[in-house]
């Protein structure tokens, strides 16, 4: 079987202007980079605004493992079908970081022939949106070290910096680092700290901005220090915001590229799930409703992070009513999670798969809460048995919920038909009564307690004592009424990721709380998770190479 990036590279793909023309979207609305990527023009965003909305589809996923469960692939490969299917759609997606791309997962974008393409652009530099991010990202804290070094007329506590740098790679040595060493005019000696570029709030708001008056207010808002006196100093008193928006212009613009099957796909923004986020940027998804019938857009890792901040984040603070939702299971996967090693997956396991499905069981039941009618859909592999898929089928539809499988890796649209015709099904004939888990009024130690007791099942909620104390100010502040944004690991629903399936009992500690207030949500930091990811001891990288005709081998 071919690779992915060996099946990417022999696609003939078509002229982006032609993929646009898909959408009605005229060649003049379009900013060309190269022949097969496109930003969408300001102009055309701001004429289709008042467009009807098409309808929106949210595929989401079980608890990663590393037996894989393929939810861009089947967010691609469904929109693919749809477009087999006569229908006029869209797919919504994330753009990589390079920090998976080098590091454990690879590239992001979909596998086997249901993939968007150019895959070595999206996977790499792209259309330099990140480079943006993190550059805006460093000259505000640049500015605020050359605030201090010019006077500190903020009277800012240097002990009290919050800001932190970012690049777009796995680099654990500078998550602690000490800045300021030399003469005098090098500036304050003091500690820092480096984030991964996805998980930078310039990115989170980035992606929640609704234009570039909402993306400068955004960026005004955000918190980089506390005075001696305790009051915060935001970009905006530093007089950071104009620069910072200009570095973002283009930035803001979301991406058109393409599937294998010349599907259109808006790629645009990338905040990481587990530890920001997790969506592709409302203007995206807004655009996407109003140039498609039909729009299909995935949130990060497992439903307990990604489709829970989809529907308490992105939703709420963009207004958007999701249609239904596609929950994306493997049978090797259920087994994995029943307890068999990932080199026996791929033998008949029905004891090992009653104990894992549990898993699924578990998100099954939080999608209910939330009021979108939802298919389980199986992505399929050579080794699932009969017997196999007729368990979780039956599982599924005794618990109500409806079941296809997707074989979309190995067929492209054509393996996703009954998946969409299923979709299609939900979509005409039962409404969506979406709603948010909790309200704003809740205080924020009840908004994560009842993230982490409904959605994860854990028994109790523990607050480290820093934890507790940045939660009273944050309320103080007046920020009490924003969502949570719970930072987590993704392979467990607990806050352990050893702890497979649907681990009872636990307790989901707080080690650490600050406020995103240009962003608009209050992060909770839980378990050991990282905001500056590290490599493994054989990174991807290792196999990743280009020949001399400019070929690039080994990125997924």
């Amino acid at each position: 079987m071919k690779t992915d990036i060996e099946i990417a590279q022999e696609a003939k793909m078509a002229h982006i202007a032609d993929v646009a023309a898909r959408l009605d979207i005229p060649q003049e609305d379009l900013e060309f980079y190269g022949k097969y990527k496109a930003k969408l023009s300001d102009e055309l965003l701001d004429r289709i605004k008042d467009r009807p909305n098409g309808k929106l589809v949210l595929v989401t996923a079980i608890n990663p493992t590393p037996a894989g469960e393929g939810k861009t692939t089947t967010t691609v490969g469904l929109g693919e079908a749809m477009g087999r299917l006569g229908k006029k759609s869209v797919i919504a997606l994330r753009e990589p970081s390079l920090g998976p791309c080098f590091g454990i997962k690879g590239g992001a974008a979909g596998g086997g022939y249901a993939q968007v393409v150019p895959m070595e652009d999206l996977n790499l530099h792209f259309t330099g949106d990140f480079h943006a991010i993190t550059s805006a990202n460093n000259l505000l804290a640049a500015l605020l070290d050359n605030h201090i070094q010019q006077g500190n007329a903020l009277g800012i506590d240097t002990r009290q910096i919050v800001w932190k740098r970012c690049e777009d790679m796995n680099d654990r040595v500078l998550r602690n680092i000490v800045v300021g060493l030399g003469s005098k005019m090098d500036g304050f000696v003091r500690e820092d700290h480096f984030v991964i570029t996805v998980a930078s709030e310039i990115m989170a708001i980035l992606c929640l901005a609704e234009d570039m008056n909402d993306l400068k207010e955004r960026l005004g808002r955000i918190i980089v220090a506390y005075t001696y006196g305790g009051d915060p100093v935001t970009a905006k008193d530093l007089q950071a915001v104009g620069a910072m928006a200009a570095l973002l212009k283009d930035a803001l613009k979301p991406n058109l590229i393409q599937t294998l099957e010349h599907t259109p796909a808006l790629v645009h923004g990338g905040p990481f799930a587990n530890i920001a986020h997790g969506c592709n940027s409302v203007r995206a998804t807004k655009a996407a409703l109003k140039l498609a019938d039909i729009v299909i857009t995935e949130a990060g890792f497992g439903a307990d992070l990604g489709a829970e901040k989809f529907f308490d984040i992105k939703c709420r603070l963009a207004g958007l009513k999701p249609d239904a939702a596609v929950l994306v299971a493997t049978v090797r996967a259920l087994k994995y999670n029943g307890g068999v090693p990932k080199a026996e997956l791929s033998k008949e396991n029905l004891e090992a798969l009653k104990r894992g499905i549990v898993n699924l069981e578990k998100h099954i039941e939080n999608m209910k809460k939330f009021g979108v009618p939802t298919v389980v859909t199986l992505n399929a592999f050579v080794s699932d048995t009969e017997a196999e898929v007729a368990y979780i089928r039956e599982f599924c539809e005794s618990r109500g919920c409806a079941f296809e499988l997707s074989r979309v890796w190995e067929k492209g649209g054509e393996g996703g038909i009954p998946l969409a015709e299923k979709v299609l099904d939900i979509l005409e004939n039962k409404p969506s009564n979406f709603h948010v888990l909790y309200e704003d009024s809740l205080s924020l130690k009840a908004k994560i307690e009842k993230i982490a007791t409904e959605i994860y099942g854990a028994a109790k909620v523990t607050y480290a004592p820093a934890a507790e104390k940045m939660l009273k100010k944050i309320e103080d502040m007046g920020f009490a009424n924003l969502p949570v944004c719970m930072a987590k690991n993704q392979y467990s629903l607990s806050d352990d990721p050893s702890l497979l399936g649907r681990p009872i009992g636990f307790t989901v500690n707080i080690r650490e709380v600050y406020v995103s207030a240009g962003a608009g949500f209050v992060v909770a930091l839980t378990g050991t998770v990282m905001t500056m990811p590290g490599l493994p001891k054989v990174p991807a990288a290792n196999n990743i190479d280009v020949d001399a005709e400019g070929r690039i081998t080994g990125l997924f």
